[in-house]
């Protein structure tokens, strides 16, 4: 309880102190990414673990990859407003991105996850994702040469478990991570790269329009959840958070996606029910839908039209546009 009044105490701050000034903006670049102790970088481990993300041996009729939800040139999402399962069973919420993962201090969009390794296996054996018996699969795999060789390279052991498994994808995970944004160049000392107009969108992200509240951060986020007075035929019935920590504040409530490559990962919300980015600045603009349990950070901002298409252009200098996804290339 103290934790959550110290954040709404920022947040109110926050609300109350709007930014003017594009150069008193706190500018906080990608820190360089870590791994766990247990689980360290080697190029072998990140070999087999980009291999298995792509290979669609991991479902139960080898139809479906980790890439089937996660296109690097849609940074790392589908595209589709729910995403696609085994035997084209359509999910119930819209794919998020998985650029800057690991950075990530829980998983998926109720946060059931607290770590990619844990996350790994859980779409494998979703009945409507994979399907896929962990059992079978190292059957499978331990059938395959080139996996055995890869996995004996990453692991100095013949041996093929989930845990490795695991322990690979997500080591693979760790090295999508960008930082090279119109945004970036532009704190490095460029201050051509983002146009007059994305720098009035950044001096109302950070001030009038609000979304600096909840996007926050080198990733533009809080890893906190919210209810943010979405409702539709879509999301009805959907209890988000409150599905993992049973608590009633959380009904309705997701995890506040991170805005780097945001252009890219149409449609939006956690039902992909708002299809542009103009659709999300109006949402936000009217202050969502009244709706039991909404964060009191969602009410209406009442911007211009000019003010709207200034903030659009401040998130287009979030995202580096596809072509294979240019990645921050950091040492291990």
């Amino acid at each position: 309880m103290i934790l959550r009044i110290f954040t709404l105490i920022i947040s109110l701050n926050c609300l109350i102190a709007p930014v003017n000034n594009a150069e008193a903006i706190i500018f906080e670049p990608i820190p360089e990414i870590t791994y766990p102790d247990n689980n360290p970088w080697s190029k072998a481990k990140e070999d087999l673990g980009r291999k298995l993300f792509f290979d669609p041996i991991l479902s139960g009729d080898n139809s479906v990859s980790c890439s089937s939800c996660h296109l690097p040139e849609k940074s790392w999402t589908d595209g589709l407003p729910q995403s696609v399962g085994i035997r084209k069973q359509v999910l119930t919420r819209n794919s998020p991105s998985i650029l800057n993962a690991g950075f990530q201090k829980t998983l998926f969009l109720d946060g059931r996850a607290k770590s990619l390794e844990e996350q790994a296996l859980m779409p494998i054996q979703d009945k409507s994702e994979m399907d896929q018996s962990l059992g079978e699969l190292m059957e499978e795999l331990e059938s395959h040469p080139d996996y055995r060789a890869m996995f004996e390279s990453a692991f100095s052991s013949l041996k093929i478990t989930p845990e490795r498994l695991a322990m690979a994808i997500a080591t693979f995970e760790r090295t999508l991570v960008t930082g090279n944004t119109a945004y970036d160049l532009y704190w490095r000392g460029d201050k051509n790269a983002m146009s007059s107009a994305a720098i009035r969108g950044m001096r109302l992200f950070s001030g009038k329009a609000k979304c600096s509240i909840c996007h926050s951060g080198p990733f533009f986020t809080d890893h906190q959840f919210h209810n943010i007075g979405l409702t539709g035929s879509e999301n009805e019935g959907d209890e988000g958070r409150k599905k993992v920590t049973k608590e009633a504040f959380h009904d309705g409530s997701f995890k506040t996606p991170g805005l780097r490559g945001i252009v890219s990962t149409a449609p939006y919300m956690h039902d992909g029910s708002l299809s542009t980015l103009k659709e999300v600045i109006e949402f936000y603009d009217l202050g969502g839908v009244a709706r039991k349990g909404k964060s009191p950070f969602i009410s209406p901002i009442g911007m211009s039209g000019n003010e709207k298409n200034d903030l659009l252009e401040f998130l287009k200098a979030l995202d580096e546009n596809g072509e294979a996804y240019p990645l921050l290339t950091q040492e291990k």
